[in-house]
C-alpha cells in the first residue's frame, strides 16, 4: 500500500489506493483483529477485498472508517504501510509489528536511526536534564528520539531532542489517536512536536485510550528505537514493560542507575544488576566526544557536583567553594544556572534543593 495522504484524491490510481486503503483500515478496526489475525487473513485470502467479503463489516463499522478517513484528511494525517520505505526498519522486523501507523508531522523522522528514552512521569529534575542532555546529544548526531509523550522523562527527551538544530528529530508514539493529546499539560509539546518532528499511533483517528493501550503503545516505542534509554522508573513501572518489550526484542539496554533508597531507583538498577542492560555513565557511552563536547561534560559534571552537596539544610556560596575545591565566581555562575534550572533555590542562609 506504502504511504497514503487522504489530501490526494483525483485520479484513478490514487482513488484505488484509497478504497485499497479503506479495506485494510476495515479489516484492522474490525473487533479482535490485531496483527496477527490481520495477516493470517491476508494470507488466507490473498486480498483486502477478499478478507472485507468474508467479514461482512456492519454499515456502522463501514461509517466510522469514512469518518476516519475524512478526519485524516482534514488533519493532514498520512497512513504509512509496513510495506513503505517510510514505516520504521526496526519496527518491521519485530513479530505481529502495527501493520499500518498514521502519522502526524514529518515522515522523515520515520526513516532516521532511532533511541527509545523511557522513565518515570515523577522524574527528579536531575535526571531530566540528564535525559534532556542525552536527547539533544543524539539529535545531534541525527539520531531520532522516541519516546511517549508522558510527563516526566518523556517531556525531557523529546525537549532535549527538539533543542538541536533541524527537523525529524524526534518521535511521539501515543496511546490514542494522533490527534488525541495526553497529557493536556503538553499541548503545547505536542505542536512543537507536530511542526519539527513526528507523532505516531496505531489507533484511529480520534480514539480515546484506556489503560491496555499505554501497553501497546510500549511496545511500539521498543519496536521503533534500535537501542532503550530507561532512566529513573518503579520496579513495576510501564517503563519498566518498555524495557521487557526490548529486551525480546533483542534491543540493547542501558540503564541510568540511582540512588537505591529512591523507588525510582529500582527499574534501572534491578536491570544492571540482573546483566539485562548496561550501566549509562552519559554521553561517552554512545559518542566519541569533540572538544566542545567534552567542554560541555566538564560543565555539567561540575554543576552535578554542586548540586549533590545541595540539599534541605542551606548551604552558603562560600562553603559550597571550599567544598568543591572552586572559587566563589565560579561557583557563583554555576549557581544561577542550577537556580535557572529549578533544581536549587536561594534562601537568606544559603542555597537548598528546590
Amino acid at each position: 500500500m506504502g504511504v497514503f495522504s487522504c489530501s490526494l484524491i483525483g485520479n484513478n490510481l490514487i482513488v484505488s489506493a484509497m478504497n485499497d486503503l479503506f479495506e485494510r483500515l476495515l479489516i484492522l478496526r474490525s473487533p479482535k483483529i490485531g496483527p496477527a489475525t490481520y495477516n493470517d487473513l491476508l494470507g488466507r485470502f490473498g486480498t483486502p477485498a477478499a478478507v472485507v467479503d468474508f467479514l461482512s463489516p456492519s454499515q456502522d463499522l463501514r461509517d466510522a472508517v469514512s469518518r476516519e478517513l475524512d478526519a485524516a484528511q482534514e488533519l493532514d494525517v498520512k497512513f504509512v504501510s509496513d510495506s513503505d520505505d517510510y514505516y520504521p526498519a526496526a519496527l518491521k522486523q519485530i513479530k505481529n509489528h502495527p501493520p499500518i501507523l498514521s502519522v502526524r508531522g514529518n515522515l522523515d523522522a520515520l526513516r532516521r536511526e532511532s533511541v527509545s528514552i523511557v522513565g518515570t512521569r515523577h522524574a527528579t529534575g536531575t535526571g531530566m536534564n540528564f535525559v534532556a542532555d542525552m536527547a539533544a546529544a543524539f539529535a545531534q548526531h541525527s539520531v531520532a528520539v522516541v519516546s511517549g509523550m508522558a510527563m516526566g522523562t518523556d517531556s525531557a527527551a523529546h525537549r532535549g531532542a527538539l533543542r538541536a538544530a533541524g527537523n525529524a528529530n524526534t518521535i511521539a508514539v501515543l496511546a490514542g489517536g494522533v490527534d488525541y493529546i495526553w497529557p493536556l499539560e503538553n499541548e503545547s509539546l505536542y505542536y512543537e512536536i507536530l511542526s519539527r518532528g513526528a507523532i505516531v499511533s496505531e489507533m484511529p483517528i480520534g480514539f480515546v485510550p484506556k489503560g491496555t493501550n499505554f501497553v501497546q503503545r510500549n511496545r511500539i516505542i521498543a519496536g521503533i528505537g534500535t537501542k532503550l534509554i530507561l532512566s529513573e522508573a518503579d520496579l513495576g513501572s510501564g517503563s519498566m514493560k518498555t524495557a521487557e518489550f526490548a529486551i525480546q526484542m533483542g534491543r540493547q539496554i542501558y540503564a541510568v542507575p540511582s540512588h537505591p533508597a529512591d523507588s525510582r531507583a529500582t527499574g534501572p538498577n534491578s536491570l544492571i544488576r540482573s546483566g539485562a542492560a548496561i550501566l549509562c555513565q552519559g554521553l561517552q557511552d554512545f559518542f566519541v566526544a569533540d572538544q566542545k563536547t567534552q567542554k560541555e561534560i566538564k560543565k555539567s559534571e561540575s554543576e552535578n557536583a554542586i548540586l549533590d552537596k545541595i540539599g534541605t539544610v542551606p548551604v552558603s556560596e562560600s562553603v559550597l567553594a571550599e567544598i568543591v575545591g572552586k572559587n566563589i565566581s565560579e561557583i557563583k555562575r554555576e549557581l544561577v544556572i542550577l537556580e535557572l534550572q529549578g533544581l536549587i533555590r536561594k534562601t537568606d542562609l544559603g542555597y537548598v534543593r528546590a
